[in-house]
């Protein structure tokens, strides 16, 4: 997000707020290390979240990490013959806990005449953010970031780190810390924590912070931390059915406008989930002889 100069002056102060920060077993502490000097709200977990075993693993974490990236990677290919919805709601909120700006956007993911992956706005009403304002790293977070996979290609990038086994509702998953390895620029990275299923192999829940932030003063863009959810849709493999994202961002102002602080509150839902495919008929002289179709009457005079 980026911090808005409209409507700033001098008599507007810094808003001081004494938010208490419990920092939860899902990696929150990680990110707030990370991201010290911006300060958030993290999310309460889930109740389905069950008790950590950190006792070693019967297979070697190493193995572990190798066998779910070559998952993550056959359910990306997979991922990239659906369509679906995104629904995407962006607000800040005030001091009474009230929604006080809001972006809003709808968007099918879908193919175009030619089988080319787009995505195609259904529904996007005006922005009333005014207190900050949508940058191009919080539309690539909700494209890329929010719904997480980490594939095999990907894996490099990271530092990956085994914390236990734990299970989110009566689902059994290992769990791991992680952290990019180098920063590169307009790139974007999770710092955090996954649970990946120990059956599946695969991602079930994702809980950090896109990483990295802009803090300088004048261009400081700055995001929440959030949590995304899978479950599993088609029998087979897990897709990113929901998001939620909430933090307290702390713009530090400059330019001749004073800082604040802004409450944040993303949520993206994911919907829909259909397999694409495409038809095709063969015409010849009038007639459709696509393979598997009733041959014509050979008694019909031809036209």
């Amino acid at each position: 997000m980026w911090g808005s100069q409209t409507g700033r002056s001098g008599e507007k102060k810094v808003r001081n707020r004494g938010w208490i920060v419990v920092l939860l077993a899902a990696g929150c502490g990680l990110v707030a290390a990370a991201q010290g000097k911006d300060s958030f709200t993290p999310m309460a977990l889930d109740s389905g979240f069950g008790p950590m075993d950190i006792s070693e693993p019967a297979t070697p974490p190493e193995q572990i990490v190798k066998q779910f990236a070559a998952k993550e990677s056959e359910f990306q290919q997979a991922l990239n013959h659906y369509t679906y919805r995104r629904i995407a709601r962006v607000q800040t909120i005030d001091d009474d806990n009230k929604v006080d700006g809001e972006w809003y956007e709808v968007d099918d993911v879908i193919f175009d005449s030619t089988g080319a992956r787009m995505e195609k706005a259904v529904f996007a009403p005006e922005s009333s953010l005014r207190r900050v304002q949508m940058s191009p790293s919080d539309l690539q977070d909700i494209q890329r970031g929010y719904p997480f996979v980490l594939t095999t290609e990907e894996i490099p990038k990271y530092n990956l780190k085994y914390i236990g086994r734990q299970k989110v509702d009566e689902v059994d998953c290992y769990v791991f810390d992680v952290s990019p390895k180098v920063i590169e620029k307009k790139q974007r990275y999770l710092q955090g924590r996954i649970w990946v299923d120990a059956t599946d192999l695969q991602i079930v829940v994702t809980d950090g912070r896109m990483v990295p932030d802009d803090t300088h003063k004048g261009s400081e863009d700055l995001h929440p931390p959030f949590m995304t959810w899978r479950q599993q849709v088609d029998g087979h493999y897990w897709f990113p059915v929901y998001t939620k994202g909430e933090g307290i961002l702390h713009f530090s102002g400059g330019n001749g406008y004073m800082g604040e602080d802004v409450h944040i509150r993303d949520t993206v839902k994911y919907s829909d989930y259909k397999r694409f495919g495409s038809t095709t008929k063969i015409i010849y002289e009038g007639q459709d002889i696509t393979p598997g179709q009733k041959p014509p009457d050979a008694q019909q005079p031809k036209k």
